[in-house]
């Protein structure tokens, strides 16, 4: 087995999180077609409906929205992670936001009618969609906690300390407007903190 497809089955492994159930994974993995996403292509541009439901083999995914013609990210979808724009992706409603490659990314897609004939005959795949809901209902209210709680030089550091490659990945604007900060503030708290 090649080491990308070892790797999305350690993932899907990871986020099921019952071995009774591994038995389904391969199928989940045949069922995903790849998908290469050259930097700043569209995996789905505001007031277009999402083809894809999509695994991150390598790369990094800008989640954004454009409000009065600046762009403010609002998630950086990264290696080894799943992402979609969801609402648009599974009730074919035309997407509020961008997802955009900052780089050249490599994923795994599958689109809404296999989606379905998985979620209807998978039971590793249904578990896997539960269990990775529910994860990103976590991140998403931890995310919004830190954002309200957090100094800016405490939502920095919190992200070098979980990602430290990022700041290699991705640009420092990119960075700066996940944090909900200015780039020229970013640059005085990474003076500070280095």
């Amino acid at each position: 087995m090649e080491l990308s497809t070892q790797t999305f089955k350690t993932y899907l492994t990871q986020i099921i999180n019952d071995p009774s159930l591994e038995i389904h994974i391969d199928e989940i993995i045949e069922s995903f077609s790849l998908l290469h996403l050259p930097k700043n292509d569209f995996l789905v541009e505001e007031g277009h409906i999402c083809k894809y439901f999509c695994y991150l083999e390598e790369g990094v995914l800008q989640h954004a929205i454009d409000i009065h013609g600046e762009e403010k990210t609002t998630y950086l979808a990264l290696q080894n992670t799943t992402t979609a724009a969801l609402k648009s992706f599974k009730q074919k409603f035309p997407s509020r936001k961008n997802i955009k490659a900052i780089c050249d990314c490599t994923l795994r897609v599958i689109d809404l009618e296999q989606f379905n004939f998985l979620m209807k005959n998978n039971k590793g795949f249904r578990r896997y969609y539960h269990n990775l809901i529910e994860n990103q209902i976590f991140l998403i209210d931890d995310y919004r906690i830190n954002l309200l709680t957090l100094a800016p030089e405490e939502r920095y550091k919190n992200l070098l300390e979980t990602h430290p490659n990022l700041f290699q990945q991705v640009p420092l604007h990119y960075l700066a407007s996940f944090l909900g900060i200015s780039t020229r503030h970013l640059s005085r708290i990474r003076k500070n903190i280095i």
